[in-house]
């Protein structure tokens, strides 16, 4: 059924959390009635919790979403047999397929407890909640509802915007999909609104919004609607802060070692734990390691990161097994407590050198560009053009973003897709809606072509 509510399944904590970088080390109690849900400050920042352990969740960011970012692209080989993941990497995405299904779900189910705390928080009556509280948990809950129909908006096009808490699965029955410009409004309403209640950090800590993080989430919304002025300025205005911020020498420096986590280099990271872990590293990790490797890099991408002009340092990506074969390493701890990355410092340097050079600052984009490039231990661009510069950030993006979701949505969004990877027929930019939903819903239209 529709979201799948299971009416707002909180999480509870059962001791007091040490910091907050251990934000979702806690256990899940279901099915919790919706009068005893939201009642003073402590269950308030409990919902949360459950907000957050929604948008970590096997299905949304901690495997499946951002599988469908990179499986698209062509960076990744998949050594299974499920056919299911195999659409992805041919373009065959069929209505079908479970993975769809379950992602759209889980997207949704996410919306719904952020909606909790939008409809609840601001008129909770409780003498120890500040305005102060009452404005972070919201704007925390605003900036993850626009983060989910960012990733709706990209992956299927206009979708069902559902602002309010839904009590039953029929209760949303019946809404019509919104067109793909009221989906990006939506997007930008709640980051605006985000931006307005989110307080400036007074120390860093990327596994939670704060006012920095709607800047940067804004950055990527401008860029994609090819907003160079705003995007630039967004990312400008992260970038700035240098203190809480900064591209860690060498590249695998925010990942490796283990304890390496919640670094300078994340801007929004989810964590996770030895109870609570991240699904991606059994897929990556070979069976030697207590993995399958079913998700492996492809010829092309171990190549490029073995190239010393090309990949530099980055080949702290991908390690070889004694047999020969190449797998990917950014999710490797174990147990597998591998951050999921959301926005990366990286990402904003070459955002903003994307936006700087389309408004023909070419020299400025270089600067930016060259950043990630010393990071990673090559030398300055020889892009003197502005087509040659796009191309060089494009291809810098490809490498440096290797196993994080942005291959596919980049080549989508430049209007690149046809050249790299043959996809010419536009109704592949975009998933099909899960055929179940369809079945459940007849207000429901597919996209066009499936």
């Amino acid at each position: 059924m529709k979201y799948i509510i299971q009416l707002l399944t909180f999480i509870i904590l059962t001791a007091a959390l040490p910091s907050c970088k251990k934000f979702l080390e806690v256990k899940p109690q279901d099915s919790i009635p919706d009068d005893l849900t939201i009642v003073d400050k402590a269950s308030a920042q409990t919902a949360l919790r459950g907000v957050y352990r929604a948008l970590s969740a096997d299905a949304y960011y901690g495997s499946s979403f951002p599988s469908i970012g990179y499986l698209q692209g062509d960076n990744i080989q998949w050594t299974g047999s499920q056919s299911i993941v195999q659409q992805f990497i041919d373009h065959k995405v069929k209505a079908d397929n479970a993975t769809v299904a379950s992602v759209w779900s889980a997207i949704y189910a996410t919306i719904n407890r952020a909606n909790y705390i939008i409809a609840k928080v601001p008129p909770l009556v409780d003498a120890t909640l500040t305005d102060a509280d009452r404005a972070q948990l919201t704007g925390e809950a605003y900036f993850i509802r626009a983060l989910c129909y960012f990733d709706l908006a990209r992956a299927w096009g206009g979708v069902q915007n559902v602002l309010t808490p839904t009590l039953s699965a029929s209760d949303k029955t019946g809404i019509s999909r919104s067109s793909l410009a009221a989906t990006w409004a939506q997007v930008l309403a709640d980051l605006t609104k985000a931006e307005s209640l989110l307080i400036l950090p007074t120390a860093q800590n990327p596994v939670r919004a704060n006012k920095e993080t709607s800047w940067a989430l804004l950055a990527r919304y401008y860029l994609y609607q090819k907003n160079w002025v705003q995007a630039e300025s967004y990312a400008s205005k992260v970038l700035a802060n240098t203190g809480n911020y900064q591209l860690l020498k060498p590249y695998g420096s925010f990942f490796n070692p283990a304890s390496a986590v919640a670094t300078r280099e994340s801007v929004f990271e989810l964590s996770y734990s030895s109870t609570y872990t991240n699904s991606h590293r059994g897929q990556w990790q070979p069976p030697a390691n207590g993995g399958t490797r079913q998700i492996a890099p492809n010829d092309a991408l171990v190549a490029q990161l073995n190239n010393p002009l090309i990949g530099g340092n980055r080949n702290a990506l991908i390690a070889k097994t004694s047999a020969g074969l190449w797998y990917g390493n950014l999710y490797y701890r174990s147990p597998a407590t591998d951050p999921a990355y959301i926005i990366r410092i990286a990402e904003l340097y070459l955002l903003r050198a994307e936006a700087r050079a389309n408004q023909d600052n070419i020299s400025n984009a270089l600067t930016d560009l060259n950043a990630v490039r010393d990071r990673a231990g090559l030398a300055g661009s020889a892009a003197a053009t502005k087509d040659e510069l796009l191309l060089a950030i494009e291809n810098e993006r490809k490498v440096e973003f290797a196993f994080e979701p942005h291959r596919w949505f980049d080549l989508v969004r430049t209007g690149r897709a046809a050249a790299v990877l043959g996809i010419t027929d536009a109704g592949k930019y975009v998933l099909p809606v899960p055929a179940a939903e369809l079945l459940t819903d007849k207000s429901l239209e597919q996209n066009p072509g499936y």
